[in-house]
């Protein structure tokens, strides 16, 4: 559902302000109204922005695993706790280590298609 926060936030996109943080701004309110596709290309345009965006790389995470795609959130994680390590970003890269075990564990519990 659009909000008047995203209606504001996505104004802006295109403009002077357009930028990693606008983009991360504007996926934070998808993410809140309940849509995390919609989040995850927010998130996606911000780390394409800047890719040193620990943040970004977290909720963009988030945002694929609400929306039923493990890999690509497991991916996104792991990328993302690089980034965090590597800036110092301790508590981001915590968080994201947590994040990655349990879907890498979702994903071992998955049943294998193969099988089926």
């Amino acid at each position: 559902m659009m909000t008047a926060v995203i209606a504001n936030l996505e104004k802006m996109l295109g403009g002077p302000r357009d930028g990693a943080l606008l983009r991360y701004s504007l996926g934070n309110e998808w993410l809140k109204a309940g849509d995390p596709a919609k989040a995850a290309t927010c998130f996606r345009d911000a780390v394409d922005r800047d890719e040193k965006y620990s943040a970004a790389w977290k909720l963009l995470g988030k945002s694929l695993a609400e929306s039923g795609d493990i890999q690509a959130a497991l991916d996104a994680y792991e990328r993302g706790l690089g980034v965090a390590e590597e800036k110092g970003d301790i508590q981001a890269a915590k968080e994201m280590r947590v994040f990655a075990k349990r879907l890498r564990k979702q994903l071992d519990e998955a049943p294998s298609k193969a099988s089926v």
